[in-house]
């Protein structure tokens, strides 16, 4: 069985690894002993964020989650990952602002690469910026079936309908 534990309001915390988020935060984290984890309980609804990284901070007051280091994001309710050098989650705006080389895939095929971007999750919207002297690079699979009557893909074989005498 894993321990749980209440958090204090104006408790600031670090820990390694993990921390996996509901979008709604409560507050209540289950830590295991072999690897350093915080898993917020969630509520009906609810789909989980999981992020790992070197260090996180939780700060109650403003509700901000700040993780340092080798970060890795997973959110599977909307099908995306990222890593980043910095994320903070400010829950109460229920926002991801991303700092340092990073990288967003989302869907397992669209995404984006630049030095900072916010995601907007309530409008599943990405704002990127660039390094100075850069750009933001994105990558997106487009169906192009049907693009001007046309397909890029072979037609189907229709089978012989013919009778064999």
């Amino acid at each position: 069985m894993i321990p749980s534990y209440q958090l204090p309001k104006s408790h600031i915390f670090r820990l390694g690894l993990a921390l996996i988020l509901p979008i709604a935060f409560l507050g209540t984290f289950s830590v295991s002993n072999p690897i350093p984890q915080a898993t917020a309980q969630t509520a009906k609804g609810n789909r989980p964020l999981t992020i790992r990284s070197d260090v996180q901070e939780y700060d109650s007051n403003t509700q901000v989650i700040t993780a340092r280091g080798n970060v890795q994001m997973i959110y599977p309710a909307r099908q995306l990952q990222a890593t980043a050098a910095q994320a903070q989650y400010f829950s109460q705006e229920r926002r991801i602002d991303f700092s340092g080389n990073v990288y967003i895939l989302q869907q397992g095929s669209n995404s984006i690469r630049a030095e900072r971007v916010t995601y907007l999750i309530d409008e599943g919207r990405f704002i990127a910026l660039p390094k100075s002297d850069r750009q933001v690079e994105s990558v997106y699979m487009i169906d192009d079936t049907n693009v001007n009557g046309q397909s890029s893909r072979p037609a189907p074989q229709t089978p012989n309908t013919k009778p064999s005498n």
